[in-house]
């Protein structure tokens, strides 16, 4: 049986496709993909998140712990409310999720992992805190909405009040501010589409009623196919697809969320040294399609004499008009490759994502 989250209801109501996501029965369309995709890149949309996973860490250990289970270093978050992407790796070094961490204050942050990790990593987050002076708290009180668009902190705005509103909207890109009292509540200028917004935390009772008032407002929900065809724009990894525990973020193209400056130890340094050291065997690129035909995961990409690779995401993308994807594909594959698309080998270039930034293509078609 399918979980549901906060706000199935409303997408029932909504006539949305539901479809098994992670095991979470969640909105795939409302009609229209491609509308409510380029609802996003122009205006303002919203999606149903609540099917990831919030954990509160906390105590007088929170900082060296988070220190040593991150790839990327926590140390860096001096401000209250600064966010920091990173990944979390077994002793291989391959990804076991990529997530967000925000710094709430001393000694509390916040972690957002993805849906179909989210039992597998507090597993792995407890097991390494065993011994650890921590609180590590699950949050599934509480309920999350991405509103995403170039209009989207406009037309988000009426949520709040007074200096809450003033504090939302004031927020930079990748910090978070609380709202509303000690409740979970949390609005972050973060998001997953390569437009501006905000991802909005609050208790799940409060999820259906905020939803009715963006819907108001002029949001359009949106559900998990326009995310997916916006983030593969944006070239935004997707766990599961673009990287897993069989990559190490050096061949998942995450190497800038990766610090290895200073002595900090954590899970998976010395694998990651190690493959630095001996140059790594493969990377990920973007393709762009330059014959008809769409690029889906999994086809073998021919990369010459360098060899053969695979794609990991690909979509026929709604901004640009054309077919384009994230593949991994040997180190030293050049400018141009050859796709197995149904038998036929077709040609594609090679470019360094991102596709689209905030609606505008950042690569010559």
């Amino acid at each position: 049986m399918t979980l549901e989250t906060p706000l199935h209801g409303r997408h029932v109501a909504l006539g949305a496709r539901l479809v098994d996501f992670g095991g979470w029965d969640m909105p795939l369309h409302y009609g229209s993909q491609l509308e409510e995709h380029h609802r996003v890149r122009r205006d303002a949309g919203m999606f149903d998140v609540s099917h990831m996973r919030a954990v509160d860490v906390a105590g007088p250990a929170a900082l060296p712990f988070l220190r040593r289970l991150l790839a990327n270093d926590v140390a860096r978050l001096r401000e209250t409310g600064k966010a920091l992407y990173s990944c979390m790796l077994n002793e291989r070094g391959g990804v076991l999720d990529d997530l967000i961490v925000y710094f709430r204050g001393p000694d509390r942050y916040r972690l957002v992992v993805n849906a179909g990790t989210a039992t597998k990593d507090l597993a792995w987050i407890r097991a390494a805190a065993a011994a650890e002076d921590l609180t590590i708290v699950e949050r599934i009180d509480v309920a999350m909405i991405a509103v995403q668009g170039p209009n989207a902190r406009e037309r988000a705005a009426g949520l709040w009040e007074g200096p809450e509103r003033a504090a939302a909207l004031s927020l930079e890109p990748f910090y978070a501010t609380e709202w509303g009292g000690d409740d979970g509540a949390f609005v972050a200028r973060t998001g997953y589409t390569g437009e501006d917004g905000f991802e909005i935390m609050l208790p799940a009772a409060a999820a259906g009623p905020t939803w009715d008032r963006l819907v108001a407002a002029g949001v359009a929900p949106c559900g998990l196919g326009a995310r997916d065809t916006l983030r593969l724009e944006a070239g935004m990894n997707l766990y599961g697809n673009d990287m897993d525990e069989s990559t190490t973020p050096l061949e998942a193209g995450l190497a800038w969320t990766v610090a290895l400056d200073g002595p900090r130890e954590f899970t998976g340094r010395a694998a990651l040294e190690a493959q630095r050291a001996a140059g790594l065997p493969r990377k990920l690129v973007g393709l762009l399609l330059e014959d008809r035909g769409v690029l889906r995961a999994h086809q073998k990409v021919y990369a010459g004499a360098a060899g053969e690779g695979e794609t990991t995401s690909g979509t026929y993308s709604p901004t640009l008009e054309r077919s384009i994807a994230l593949a991994r594909v040997p180190a030293a594959t050049g400018a141009a490759v050859e796709v197995d698309i149904r038998g036929k080998r077709l040609a594609a270039r090679v470019v360094r994502p991102p596709f689209v930034r905030h609606g505008k293509a950042v690569i010559a078609s």
